[in-house]
């Protein structure tokens, strides 16, 4: 493996070794993709406060997310497909994320199901799930979640209906899949990563394997997922997952300090501010410049957690600044995924830890829960 020393190293590697359309899948957003740079462009504009000389030989990432405890403030967040970045590829995370100390939450649109990453996994994980039209699957996902003994179930609020994703369709990944000669010649030139997901456990949606008719083709069960999201969901649909659920209820997609009431009332124990990560409504807010407003609205009635545009110790140490109890990765989870496999998404998870370290230190803060407002530089 080359020298590896940050996440646009992995992402770059990444990207020689998986299809394009794979790789424009996880990079792209919806629309003309203006959300998704305001995602790390506001993250970059933020200024740390340099302090010095302060005593931090002993620095403690350790903290709690969703009750649990974590050996630092991060969680893999939920991404659909990670099984073809790498042959069982959710398996791998689980267990990367097991090894670091830190969660791991698995998408309802995954390639292994939930089952498989139960069987190889020691330590409790996350589950996410949609509302969809089919409230009897939406029932059964939450009793397999619960027989896997997951510690938290993590519900997507802002996929009531699907962003224009227009990368997907410009090679081939649409809805059915559509082979072209320019995505057929690219495949043929990963034959690594063709041979690794063609004997891998699963190359379908294994959590939605036989719903419909006895079929597993990917073909049917991605039309199938086509119909299925739900644009009539709302905050009684919440309250109607509330009441099923037994463990942690995480609420993920909230830009608003409205919805955050909101959802505080349909019962979350924590809410994750996000944008989808920009692959949704193109025009919406980046999630750090909404994050504060959030966490003033909450003001300590359920923990705020902050997904979009993380790429860096740096940039958790920002979200951290304005209030987040965690943050979640995915797309840097992804291009570590794609680009080594378990070993490749340990190593993202090590440059994050060590990144994060060095800020803290360099910004005068021993421990995680003692950063604040005050490690930033105000703005202009």
């Amino acid at each position: 493996m080359p020298t590896i020393l940050s996440i646009d190293d992995l992402r770059e590697l990444a990207k020689r070794r998986i299809p394009r359309a794979l790789f424009d899948y996880a990079a792209g957003g919806s629309y003309d993709e203006r959300t998704l740079a305001r995602n790390t462009a506001d993250l970059d504009a933020m200024t740390f406060r340099q302090r010095v000389m302060v005593d931090v030989s002993k620095i403690s990432l350790a903290t709690t997310m969703a009750g649990g405890g974590v050996s630092m403030p991060l969680a893999i967040g939920p991404t659909g497909l990670a099984g073809l970045f790498h042959a069982d590829g959710e398996i791998l995370a689980a267990k990367a994320a097991e090894a670091c100390g830190i969660p791991y939450c698995m998408s309802t649109m995954s390639i292994c199901s939930i089952e498989d990453v139960r069987a190889a996994t020691r330590q409790p994980f996350w589950f996410q799930q949609y509302l969809m039209k089919d409230r009897g699957f939406n029932q059964e996902l939450i009793d397999r979640a619960a027989a896997s003994q997951c510690s938290a179930l993590m519900l997507t609020l802002d996929l009531q209906v699907l962003g224009e994703r227009r990368r997907d369709p410009r090679n081939g990944l649409t809805i059915p899949p559509r082979l072209s000669i320019r995505n057929a010649l690219d495949v043929a030139t990963k034959p690594a990563w063709a041979l690794k997901v063609l004997f891998g456990k699963r190359r379908t949606f294994g959590n939605l394997a036989g719903r419909i008719g006895g079929s597993s083709g990917i073909r049917t069960l991605a039309e199938w997922t086509a119909t299925q999201f739900d644009p009539s969901a709302n905050w009684r649909d919440v309250e109607w997952v509330r009441s099923r659920w037994p463990g942690k209820l995480l609420l993920k997609g909230v830009l608003d300090a409205e919805d955050a009431r909101l959802a505080l009332a349909a019962g979350a124990d924590a809410i994750v501010v996000s944008n989808h990560g920009g692959r949704q409504l193109d025009g919406a807010p980046s999630s750090i410049s909404v994050l504060r407003e959030v966490v003033e609205t909450i003001d300590g009635r359920c923990e705020v957690l902050f997904d979009g545009g993380i790429r860096s110790g740096q940039d958790i140490a920002k979200a951290l600044a304005l209030g987040a109890r965690g943050t979640l990765i995915g797309r840097s989870f992804l291009y570590a995924l794609a680009a080594a496999g378990e070993a490749g998404v340990v190593k993202a998870i090590e440059i994050l830890r060590n990144e994060l370290r060095v800020t803290l230190a360099l910004t005068g803060s021993t421990s995680v829960d003692a950063v604040g407002p005050h490690i930033l530089r105000a703005p202009g």
